[in-house]
């Protein structure tokens, strides 16, 4: 109950920021950190409650952006067929859609090819997959302008009573989509592993064998858990589309894979909370030390940051500071039964 209530105020005092937080960069920054945040939710859903480490997750956020952004300007391709492909531009909620569709589906044929493999082999594959489609966008000129980048790519609408569709293009109506969006796929996932397909995922997690001994269908949970990760990672990239309105094959780096994993393990992996508070700190500490350190000073101190907690905090914060509640909870006793 107290985790509950401390949730909602969390929630309240998020969608209230932009109205007193009047700097647009701080709430740009805020935005910006919101997206990552929720990608490091959706690879939570495997590192954290199946145990599989996906170093190539940027390959979907990069999927969802390019996806997003070609459906939402329309695009013409010649692919060998007797005649280009050409599609026109689409609503930008049905481009953002079919980018969490596309991304869904590269998550399934991963998830079919990658878990036939295990341990090592596998993190090479996911790793090989985003490098795969980064050189893809880089060369396929035609199709995604390469190193050019797609621009101008349109911002998503809402229809607003009294003012028909309205474009969201200041920085308070994009946090607040990020918001929205952002507790949508945190109570998705929430849902998923409190139901008999989290118990399956969190029983391959601690014991793949034992888990497979009893009955659970470790390809088919883990495919699913792949999905709906792919998914999630790909709303995001379209929302940093939608949001940034420019997309370069710089989306598939590495180095987003690897924000993702230090968000999830200080947060505490398998935890619901762990992505946000992870995300939160390690998203918004380069910001904090921009213009008191030298660059090289920032990430010397973010280094040291993600070190002093994996080793004081190896399960993460969110999972240390649920120990130290619950040590100073009063401990409730009962009172001994006469009954025997």
């Amino acid at each position: 109950m107290r985790a509950r209530f401390g949730g909602l105020l969390f929630l309240a005092l998020a969608a209230t920021l932009p109205l007193w937080l009047r700097d647009p960069y701080f709430v740009a920054i805020l935005t910006s950190t919101g997206i990552f945040i929720i990608a490091a939710i959706s690879l939570n859903l495997l590192l954290g409650f199946t145990g599989q480490l996906s170093l190539g997750h940027a390959a979907f956020f990069g999927i969802g952006a390019y996806t997003s952004a070609l459906l939402s300007l329309g695009f013409d391709v010649d692919i060998g067929l007797p005649s280009p492909v050409v599609v026109d531009p689409k609503p930008v909620w049905i481009a953002f859609f079919g980018a969490v569709v596309v991304s869904g589906l590269f998550g399934w044929l991963i998830g079919k090819l990658a878990f036939r493999v295990r341990g090592a082999y596998f993190v090479i594959v996911t790793i090989s997959f985003a490098e795969v489609m980064r050189m893809v966008a880089l060369n396929w000129v035609d199709l995604t302008e390469g190193p050019m980048a797609l621009n101008n790519i349109p911002p998503l609408s809402v229809l607003w009573p009294g003012h028909g569709l309205t474009a969201l293009v200041t920085k308070s109506q994009q946090y607040w989509l990020v918001l929205a969006v952002g507790v949508v796929c945190y109570f998705l996932v929430a849902r998923m592993v409190r139901s008999r397909l989290g118990r399956a995922l969190i029983a391959l997690r601690e014991n793949e064998p034992l888990a497979r001994s009893v009955g659970v269908r470790v390809t088919h949970y883990l495919v699913v858990a792949t999905v709906v990760s792919a998914a999630i990672a790909g709303a995001a990239g379209a929302l940093y589309a939608h949001c940034v309105r420019i997309v370069d094959p710089d989306v598939f780096l590495f180095i987003y894979t690897v924000t993702m994993v230090i968000m999830v393990v200080t947060g505490g992996k398998g935890t619901l909370a762990g992505p946000v508070v992870g995300g939160l700190i390690f998203g918004l500490m380069p910001q904090a030390l921009r213009g008191t350190a030298p660059p090289e000073v920032q990430w010397i101190i973010y280094g040291i940051g993600i070190i002093l907690i994996v080793f004081f905090l190896p399960r993460g914060i969110v999972p240390a500071f649920a120990d130290l509640a619950r040590l100073r909870m009063p401990a409730l006793r009962k009172p001994a039964s006469l009954v025997r």
